[in-house]
């Protein structure tokens, strides 16, 4: 990882931070308000702004921010009184649960529908394929999410509604994610194997008398998976931040939920540092995801290789 990489991420990571401080400070409300109600007197409200340093002018502020931010210290929260940081880490597991689990629905459905299709290309499978990747892609998860609660919740009574309660509470939030990613993701292995298949290799393998399914998954599929890993890695990311949509619907005590609880309080501190963490692990996971290209295909170098 060289120099212009590092700095390229602490740079955007610096953008982050800068963009989420100030649009969070201009919402419009008071945490005081929220905190003591609308029948403090004057005086309690002052006493508290002045504790929680929100009298101070707002580049002061920032400054101290990034100060904390230095110190490894992410601030603490205005409602609890507790680290960000530990508030974030009681979160994290259940967040890591819900986006393993998504991203296993998705690997599981996208495979082998995108595999099918291509190997099926221009017959009433390969469109049944893309349609359902169609719809996959057109319904959102605020959408999806409710109505999975009640056909699987409410009607037959197979899961969970909500909260994180058991096994099977795991289940239709991360259909509800995995479901669109998968269709994203079938797509682009389909579109992949079909250009993979007209190569000049696969045909000379074919020629020698391979059958179709040993060409297509022990030559095609593995020089397919370049472009493939860049959608999973994309998605893998993306999960992190679809889950706020998904958590919330589901009552799912992850870290997307509680950059909800901490907008609705007006909570500044925990609100950056769960975007701050969310847009970490973000770049951290195309970090990844770039070195992992150099394991799949050796041809590819970055500028410090050549």
């Amino acid at each position: 990882m060289n120099l212009a990489r590092l700095g390229g991420l602490f740079t955007t990571l610096l953008g982050v931070v800068t963009l989420v401080f100030f649009l969070i400070h201009w919402i419009p409300g008071d945490p005081v308000d929220v905190m003591l109600g609308e029948s403090a007197t004057p005086s309690d409200r002052a006493a508290l702004r002045h504790r929680l340093g929100l009298d101070l002018p707002l580049y002061r502020q920032y400054l101290r921010y990034l100060h904390s931010l230095a110190h490894l210290h992410l601030g603490t929260s205005l409602h609890d009184r507790r680290p960000v940081g530990d508030l974030i880490a009681e979160r994290l597991p259940a967040t890591v649960e819900l986006a393993g689990v998504a991203l296993l629905i998705t690997l599981a459905i996208a495979f082998p529908l995108g595999t099918f299709a291509a190997a099926r290309h221009h017959t009433p499978w390969d469109r049944a394929a893309m349609t359902f990747s169609l719809l996959g892609v057109s319904i959102p998860n605020f959408w999806l999410g409710p109505l999975l609660i009640l056909v699987f919740s409410l009607w037959l009574g197979w899961f969970p509604v909500s909260g994180r309660e058991g096994a099977g509470s795991v289940v239709l939030p991360a259909l509800t994610l995995g479901t669109s990613l998968a269709a994203i993701l079938s797509r682009m292995i389909r579109s992949s194997l079909l250009d993979v298949l007209g190569e000049d290799y696969v045909r000379t393998a074919r020629a020698k008398g391979l059958d179709d399914r040993r060409v297509l998954w022990r030559h095609a599929l593995p020089n397919a998976l370049l472009p493939v890993v860049t959608v999973i890695g994309l998605q893998l990311g993306s999960l992190l931040a679809g889950a706020v949509i998904t958590e919330t619907i589901f009552s799912w005590p992850g870290i997307g939920l509680l950059t909800i609880e901490a907008i609705q309080r007006r909570d500044y501190p925990v609100v950056q540092g769960c975007i701050l963490f969310i847009s970490l692990a973000y770049v951290g996971v195309n970090l990844l995801t770039d070195l992992l290209y150099r394991r799949i295909d050796p041809r590819i170098r970055t500028g410090t290789d050549r």
